[in-house]
C-alpha cells in the first residue's frame, strides 16, 4: 500500500486519519462533533482519477460547517491521502463498509448523506443498507441508477476517462483534457483544480479502477423511505440526464433539480446555488 502524503508535499490540505479494522487508515476532514440534536453532513466524492474528498467539495463543506453542522467529507480507500492498497476489490459495497465503520468510530448515530457520481451510489446503497442511520440523501449526478450496458457506450466522458485509465497517461495536459470532460466550462478546470488531483492520480494503484464495481439498484430505488435531493447538470458526460427523470419516477419524496449551467460536478459549477439549494433541503 501507499503511504499517505506528508503535509509538505500533499495536494491537500491534511485533515485527520483513522484506522481501521482492515489495517487500512483513512483520511478525512472533519468539523464540529456529532450530536442528536442535528444529523451529520457526510460529503462523498466520485471515482474520477485523483479525486478527493477536498477536491470534489472545497467550495461546499466549509459553507456547511459555517451553518453549525457537524461535517464530515472522507476520501475512500484508494483515493485522496487514504490508504491505496491493492489487494481488495474496489466495490462500492465495501466503500459502504468503510463508511460505516468511519461514522460508527465518530460517534454518527443520524446523517445525511451528499454524494456525487459514485458517491451518489454510495449513498443509495448506504441508506438500503443502514437506512436507520439516515435522515436525507443528497445526490448529484448518482451511479447505480440503471445497468450501464444500456447507457455507458453514449456517455463521451465516460469513454475518454475509461481511454486515459486503460493507457495509464500521466501528463498534465492530458489531465487537464479529461478534466475539461467532466464540467461544462473548461474555466472551472483551473490550475488549482489540476494541483489537487494530478498528484493523487499518479498515486493510485490500477486496482482502484479495474476492481471497481458499482451496484445497480432499479426498482431499490422505491425502498427508500428518506426524503432525496438529486442534482443533475444537462451537459453531464458521464452519467445520463434522463437518470434524473428515472430517479423521480422510483424514489417516493425526491426533489429533482436539472441545470443547464453544469456537467458531472454541479457542486463545483455553481457552487453558491448548490449551497444555497442543499441547505433548504437539509434545514
Amino acid at each position: 500500500m501507499s503511504s499517505p502524503s506528508t503535509p509538505s508535499q500533499s495536494p491537500i490540505p491534511v485533515g485527520q486519519f483513522i484506522s481501521l479494522s482492515n489495517g487500512h487508515r483513512v483520511h478525512y476532514h472533519e468539523t464540529g462533533h456529532a450530536s442528536d440534536e442535528r444529523p451529520s453532513l457526510v460529503f462523498l466524492h466520485g471515482s474520477g482519477p485523483g479525486a478527493s474528498g477536498y477536491s470534489n467539495f472545497h467550495l461546499n463543506f466549509p459553507f456547511f460547517a459555517e451553518q453549525g453542522f457537524h461535517v464530515l467529507t472522507p476520501d475512500y480507500l484508494g483515493y485522496g491521502l487514504s490508504d491505496k492498497p491493492t489487494d481488495i476489490a474496489y466495490t462500492s459495497a465495501m466503500h459502504v463498509d468503510v463508511l460505516h465503520e468511519l461514522l460508527e468510530k465518530k460517534g454518527v448515530k443520524r446523517c445525511i448523506l451528499i454524494g456525487n457520481s459514485l458517491g451518489g451510489a454510495i449513498a443509495f446503497q448506504y441508506a438500503l443498507t443502514h437506512p436507520q442511520q439516515v435522515a436525507k440523501l443528497v445526490v448529484m449526478g448518482p451511479g447505480g441508477v440503471e445497468e450501464p450496458a444500456l447507457w455507458a457506450a453514449g456517455m463521451s466522458g465516460l469513454i475518454c476517462m475509461g481511454a486515459f485509465i486503460q493507457q495509464r497517461k500521466t501528463d498534465r495536459e492530458s489531465f487537464r483534457e479529461l478534466l475539461h470532460h467532466i464540467v461544462a466550462s473548461a474555466d472551472t478546470i483551473t490550475d488549482e483544480v489540476l494541483d489537487s488531483r494530478h498528484p493523487i492520480w499518479l498515486e493510485q494503484p490500477i486496482e482502484v479502477f479495474s476492481t471497481m464495481k458499482v451496484d445497480v439498484f432499479g426498482d431499490r430505488l422505491a425502498d427508500l423511505k428518506v426524503p432525496v435531493l438529486c442534482l443533475w447538470g444537462q451537459k453531464d458526460n458521464f452519467l445520463p440526464v434522463r437518470h434524473a427523470l428515472q430517479v423521480a419516477e422510483k424514489v417516493a419524496d425526491v426533489r429533482v433539480v436539472i441545470s443547464s449551467r453544469a456537467g458531472h460536478w454541479f457542486m463545483l459549477e455553481e457552487p453558491d446555488f448548490f449551497n444555497r439549494v442543499v441547505m433548504d433541503f437539509v434545514g
